[in-house]
């Protein structure tokens, strides 16, 4: 049933293109494992090995954190309303932000948000699809407008401020270097 790729295919390109979830998994060494859902239109296949997703202000930012210690990252597709498939891809992470080369350059990969807090961007060294069989059918209503909503009603001061109180330390208190590069 499962199979594994040293590289995204045709196939598989299209199938992440076409879903409305991820799920994105990290941990730092002896530390609490996170897994959260990404939605938007934040993900983009760079080429076969290199994939990114613009990063939201978010109530956390684990996955900073973790990678900064542990480049290891895990992201998960799966299908809800089409032949089941869950697709992952494996690979190392960086985190990327406004203030670091690169990212003005992968910034031109998604359409214009305020709140964009970093870019997490992926070297893939293995793709693994297996068959979904279990994953339920759900049905696609539409974004949730919230986040966007927040970030509009928010100036850049705010925003930083936010990032100040609630993303510059993990749970695991392991810092993010939100606002500061590490020294």
């Amino acid at each position: 049933m499962g199979k594994q790729f040293n590289k995204l295919e045709e196939k598989h390109k299209k199938f992440i293109s076409e879903q409305k979830i991820f799920f994105v998994a990290t941990s730092p060494k002896g530390g609490k494992i996170n897994l959260s859902p990404k939605g938007m239109d934040t993900f983009r296949v760079i080429n076969s090995n290199k994939v990114a997703w613009l990063n939201f202000t978010g109530s956390g930012n684990e996955t900073a954190a973790h990678l900064f210690e542990d480049d290891r990252i895990t992201v998960m597709f799966c299908s809800f309303d089409q032949k089941p498939l869950i697709l992952r891809l494996y690979g190392k992470g960086q985190t990327v932000h406004p203030r670091d080369s690169g990212w003005q350059e992968l910034l031109k990969l998604f359409p214009p948000e305020r709140g964009a807090r970093q870019i997490i961007s992926i070297d893939v060294d293995m793709v693994q699809t297996s068959c979904g069989y279990s994953v339920p059918f759900y049905e696609y209503k539409g974004e949730r407008n919230r986040l966007l909503e927040w970030f509009e009603a928010k100036s850049d001061d705010e925003i930083h401020s936010y990032w100040e109180e609630k993303n510059t330390l993990s749970l695991d208190n392991k810092p993010t270097y939100v606002l500061r590069p590490p020294k």
